[in-house]
């Protein structure tokens, strides 16, 4: 099998994954979860999602059809549990609880690796790719925006010590909103 490295397919691959992930615009909502449960495991969070967009890439639609689920139901649930997180943010009401260490263990794969890194927008996007790009390239696309996330993961406390408390609570709300209207638009496009 030969593999069709493509520099210019790979950073048009990364830049438009780099645009729908969103970890930048992600980051109140990492910081959000930490508070709530203590710890963010970047390593599990980055190892989940990338090994969801890898899936994805190869086994997409025949997971999906397997299950009866269409690309539109699929992105639609991801916009509800978008939703709730953007409630969550803009309201100041916990929807998903945390107790305990295995609950901070779960808040890195559910919500953060899916759906606000590994969500149904990135999962069509991996889908849709697919028909204008090699699979290597956007193979090695995946993996540069998973160093990218690790990165920006593992810089969570720092990036909020520099924020502040009234920063973060500002920046907070803020994206609250901004998930809002993106599950708002999510749902606008898959519903109409």
């Amino acid at each position: 099998m030969e593999l069709n490295f493509n520099f210019k397919e790979i950073i048009s691959v990364s830049l438009i994954l780099f645009s729908v992930i969103d970890i930048l615009g992600s980051i109140p909502v990492v910081i959000d979860l930490r508070k709530k449960t203590g710890d963010i495991h970047a390593e599990q969070a980055t190892l989940v999602s990338g090994g969801i967009m890898i899936a994805f890439l190869y086994v997409g639609k025949s997971i999906l059809s397997l299950f009866g689920v269409d690309i539109n139901s699929f992105a639609i649930a991801g916009a509800l549990i978008i939703f709730l997180i953007g409630l969550e943010m803009t309201l100041g009401r916990n929807i998903f609880k945390s107790e305990d260490a295995a609950a901070s263990k779960a808040a890195s794969i559910v919500p953060l690796a899916f759906p606000v890194i590994a969500g149904a927008g990135t999962m069509t996007t991996i889908l849709s790719l697919k028909s204008q790009f090699e699979e290597v390239n956007i193979l090695v696309g995946i993996l540069l925006n998973l160093v990218f996330i690790y990165i920006v993961l593992k810089a969570s406390q720092w990036i909020e010590d520099r924020l502040g408390q009234v920063g973060a609570n500002v920046l907070r709300k803020v994206f609250g909103v901004i998930l809002l209207a993106i599950s708002i638009k999510i749902l606008k496009t898959r519903l109409g």
